[in-house]
């Protein structure tokens, strides 16, 4: 059976296909194929998002890997996370403004993003029968604050291992056009606020700023005591909290060991001011 050439490609029909693009892609391929890819699909595509075909292409597309969308946030479910609405330029911004973003949950289903914020960590809801940790309400009242009903833009960097989209989040810039000046990165504006940490499991992204950007704010963040660091720099951070529960075989035994790591820390405390004390009276 002939093969249906790609749009650049110049050879006959009856040529061999020797082409690896040619080879249909599983479910089973890596993102580093997707990503070595992804420069390479015809341009349609990008030129079918942009005319706002439809939120799942942009899911679904190759394309997209490592591209900044704009798009309205339209909920925010957890602390780290949020829903987006893609808004393209043709349809959804002036001269070109004929289409509008949905308002009602069942219109919303299938039509967004889920993403997940790159470079930080927040406190943890309650999941899997576990309870919230302490700030969770408080945090996710700031990211809620911050970002919904707002528009953002997201590099999309991959899915991770909930099926969310991780991705770098700038604001919009408050009166420069985004063509010109970039917002300010959301994950740092959190953690900046105290109500985040950094994130530093593998596969973790900071975006240009890098690393030890993010390291220096949560150091700053926690030198002021805001947020989160409000009574010291050693509230259990979202990375301690899951390790405690997985680790426990039920929410009471997890919390027996929060407890104990609680007295042991006060313990330690004690005996260290007991120390200074006996040093400063020479005994």
């Amino acid at each position: 059976m002939p093969v249906l050439p790609w749009p650049w490609r110049s050879e006959p029909l009856d040529a061999p296909n020797n082409d690896p693009r040619d080879v249909p892609k599983t479910s089973n391929d890596s993102d580093a194929n997707i990503q070595r890819l992804g420069s390479r699909l015809p341009s349609i595509l990008l030129v079918l998002s942009s005319l706002g075909v439809g939120i799942a292409l942009t899911m679904t597309s190759i394309a997209f890997i490592n591209r900044w969308v704009r798009g309205v946030v339209t909920s925010v479910g957890d602390a780290d996370n949020f829903r987006l609405y893609h808004t393209p330029p043709f349809g959804f911004r002036w001269p070109f403004k004929f289409r509008r973003i949905p308002s009602v949950t069942k219109e919303l289903k299938d039509e967004t993003l889920h993403i997940r914020i790159a470079g930080m960590d927040a406190p943890e809801g309650a999941h899997f029968g576990r309870p919230a940790q302490p700030y969770f309400t408080e945090s996710l009242a700031w990211l809620r604050g911050k970002i919904s009903g707002k528009s953002v833009y997201c590099q999309l960097l991959r899915r991770d291992q909930y099926s969310r989209i991780v991705a770098n989040v700038l604001l919009s810039p408050r009166i420069l056009p985004r063509s010109l000046f970039s917002g300010k990165v959301l994950a740092l504006e959190m953690l900046r606020a105290g109500w985040a940490t950094t994130y530093e499991q593998t596969g973790a992204e900071y975006g240009k700023v890098g690393k030890d950007e993010f390291l220096r704010v949560e150091a700053e963040a926690k030198a002021a005591r805001r947020g989160m660091w409000a009574k010291g720099i050693n509230a259990e951070t979202p990375a301690e909290f899951k390790r405690r529960h997985a680790a426990a075989s039920s929410p009471e035994e997890a919390e027996a060991m929060r407890v104990k790591s609680v007295s042991s820390s006060k313990t330690q405390a004690k005996k260290k001011k007991k120390s200074w004390l006996r040093r400063m009276l020479g005994w």
